[in-house]
Parts: structure tokens; sequence; C-alpha cells
């Protein structure tokens, strides 16, 4: 059943997998930093939570979503590593001093608004808030996950925006997410939204760009609604630099609208939403040159 947790030893050298198509044809890249579930046996035995606990963070099944993007010529890349586990989508040194036996170096970030809410680079809590660990981590811990999951994820991610913004001249990174319940009800009771699009508020993608890719969502009779409450993280901020030809947009998708959220299994639109968002890829795909030239 998909509520089950793999149980891996996680071999460093394999902290992500990366999909690429025969030959990229579009300036596009697709990366899901959260919907990694593989998960160390170390950290099962660390964890006071049972499996189905600590996959309440996980953007479960996301790349499956997204999977198509290869065939319509951009590369997918995606963590293997929970999120519980190591965010790659935080800054590599955003870290909890409550969460460790020794001191932390005076150059880790340990007041960032992530740290402070407990979803720093390793997260203190789950998103529905729980505790994860019995006890504190030693730093060379957090040492070890950011060298062996973090790094190698970003380090991929950039190579793939250096090889697509050398090639076209441009590169679109769409940041591949999904959201609970409890993230995407409307304002004052109105009905639960589908899609947040996620630009930085206008500074990491250009407003064309979000515009369109908003557009094709309401034509495929989704929801929509921009930057908030989610308007982008450390991915979509990090890597958007429009004026540097790199644009990034985070898209979070309405977890009921794919899944069980409290069994962690596909519901029944799971196909559907993923023919749709096959759609979508293929309309941004034919579309992305002419957009970022414009």
């Amino acid at each position: 059943m998909d509520m089950q947790v793999p149980a891996t030893s996680l071999d460093p050298a394999a902290p992500l997998r990366l999909a690429r198509p025969a030959r990229q044809t579009a300036p596009l890249v697709f990366a899901s930093p959260h919907s990694g579930r593989d998960y160390p046996v170390d950290f099962l035995a660390q964890a006071r939570l049972d499996p189905v606990g600590l996959r309440r963070s996980e953007d479960c099944f996301v790349d499956d979503l997204f999977a198509d993007a290869p065939a319509h010529g951009a590369p997918l890349l995606a963590a293997t590593f929970p999120r519980a586990f190591c965010d790659a989508n935080r800054e590599p040194w955003e870290l909890d001093p409550a969460m460790f036996q020794d001191a932390l170096p005076s150059w880790v970030n340990s007041a960032s608004p992530r740290v402070g809410a407990g979803l720093g680079t390793i997260a203190r809590v789950v998103a529905s808030g729980e505790a994860i660990y019995r006890d504190k981590l030693c730093f060379a811990e957090a040492e070890r996950r950011v060298r062996d999951c973090w790094q190698p994820f970003h380090d991929a991610l950039v190579a793939l925006i250096e090889q697509t913004r050398t090639g076209f001249g441009a590169c679109l990174l769409i940041d591949c997410h999904s959201m609970p319940a409890h993230g995407c009800v409307g304002r004052g009771g109105a009905s639960a939204i589908d899609i947040v699009l996620g630009d930085a508020h206008g500074t990491a993608c250009a407003a064309r760009i979000t515009r369109r890719i908003e557009q094709l969502f309401i034509g495929l009779g989704y929801t929509v609604r921009r930057n908030d409450p989610y308007a982008g993280g450390y991915i979509t901020r990090h890597y958007g630099r429009p004026r540097e030809a790199v644009h990034a947009l985070q898209i979070e998708v309405a977890r009921r609208l794919y899944m069980d959220e409290t069994r962690i299994e596909r519901g029944a639109g799971f196909a559907s939403v993923r023919r749709d968002l096959t759609s979508l890829i293929a309309a941004i795909a034919a579309e992305s040159s002419a957009l970022l030239a414009g």
C-alpha cells in the first residue's frame, strides 16, 4: 500500500532521480524537491512518529504527477530522500539549535522563520506540527545529510538550469509541490483553491509567464490563486533571476484532488489530474520559447 514507508540505507550516490528527454527541446526544467519517499532505516529508528505520521510532510506522488515532462522535451529532477529527513527547499544551513546536543557553528542560520516554525533544513516537526525525534541530534548528522542529500540535489539543479540557459538562451524552472487541505481554503469561506502559483510576488518570474500558466490552469477547469499562502520557497526565490534569463515558478497542487490525505494513497482523481498536468506541460513546452523571449 502507498502508506507504507520503504526503508533504505539511502545510498549517498543516489539521493535524486533525474529523468531526461532523449533530446531537450524546450527551455524548461521541472523539479520536485519534496516527493522523496526513501526513508533511511536509522532515521526511522530515531523518529518518535509512525511511518504514516512521517509521510505527512511529503508532497506525495508529485513526481508521478509531472512524470511526463521528459516526453515533452524537458528534464524532471526529483529528490529521493524525504523532506522530513532533509529539506531541499531550504537554505543548506537553516537549523534549530534546540534540536542538537552540541553547539552549532556561528554561520548557521538559526533565526529564519522556517526554523522558528520547526521546518528548517533538518525539520523538528512534520507539516502537521508533530515532533519528529525522540532525542537530540549531533551537528555531524546535519552535516552528513546536507552533504549527501541537499548538495547533490542542488548541484544537479544548477547544472540543469545552466545547460538549459546555455542551450536556449533562457530557462523556466517549474518547482512542483502539493498542498494539504488546510493550505488551500478559499478566503472568507469560499470554495477551496485547486492551484497556487508562487512567483515570489513577481520577483522570481516574469508576469507574462505566471499569467499564461494561470490561464492554462483555468482553461483546464481549476481554481487558481497567486502567492497566497505559498509565494515560493528557497528554490523559487534563489534560482528565479529574470534579469539573468532564469525564471522560476512554484506550482502547488491541492492534494484533495488526487489523493487520500489520511491513508496516504492515490485517489480516484489521480489519473485525471496527471492527464491535466501532462496537457499543461505540453502547452508550456510549446509556448516556452516565445514566453521567455517576450
